[in-house]
């Protein structure tokens, strides 16, 4: 399973949407800060799933439909940051599609997440993190997860990881910064949150116009997952 997550800066980078569906092979393209009203139904082989109404600047994701069958898309409002009430309000932080792997009929769900701004602090960050996992986890029980998107927080990863351990969720970093505009404000701050899939790889793909770059994770179902099953009739 090949997913990109990619911060569009405030939709300038929209016009590279097409050559990242289809130069790569993904099955699901997840966007942060895109102009929701400006993107089409499809991308390539890729269908839009649905994305955020509250935001001006929103959270979207498309799937590939001859790989998965979506079975339903949620968005969800998390804890404000000062900038969210005050500055650039943002109701909705996270977006989640629940589908099945029509190739191995795995049931999961694929999430686009944008943390707050670095003016917040990183105890709100982990509190929208862990905010953002309860939600996803309501989609449906036991089901595997992967959220990705910008999660704002370059500084005290290692922090963070511990953190994610606790809750049984793993933190997987790309191979490459993601974010180099500023010689102070710079790291990995686009990577992944996962529950029950083998993170397999985490790669930071060329620049383009958005002040992010995008990343390309590769993933497959832990061993301890099982493929999903019909309830018995009654």
């Amino acid at each position: 399973m090949r997913v990109i997550s990619y911060n569009l800066r405030k939709h300038q980078a929209s016009g590279e949407l097409v050559d990242l569906a289809q130069n790569f092979g993904v099955d699901a393209l997840c966007l942060q800060e895109c102009d929701t009203t400006d993107l089409p139904d499809t991308l390539g082989q890729l269908q839009l799933a649905d994305s955020t109404k509250g935001n001006r600047l929103g959270l979207a994701i498309y799937y590939r439909p001859d790989r998965f069958t979506a079975h339903g898309t949620k968005t969800f409002a998390l804890k404000k940051s000062l900038h969210d009430m005050v500055l650039s309000p943002a109701h909705e932080r996270l977006i989640g599609t629940r589908v099945r792997d029509n190739e191995t009929d795995h049931e999961l769900v694929i999430a686009s997440f944008h943390a707050a701004p670095l003016t917040a602090t990183n105890s709100l960050r982990r509190n929208q993190i862990h905010a953002a996992h309860a939600e996803l986890l309501g989609m449906g029980t036991g089901l595997m997860t992967l959220m990705v998107g910008d999660f704002n927080y370059p500084f005290f990863t290692k922090n963070l990881n511990e953190h994610m351990k606790n809750t049984g969720y793993e933190l997987s970093l790309s191979n490459r910064r993601t974010y180099t505009r500023y010689k102070v404000f710079k790291g990995h701050f686009d990577f992944a949150t996962s529950l029950g899939l083998n993170i397999e790889n985490v790669e930071t793909l060329p620049r383009g116009a958005s002040d992010h770059l995008p990343i390309l994770v590769t993933a497959e179902y832990g061993q301890e997952s099982t493929p999903f099953q019909e309830p018995p009739a009654s």
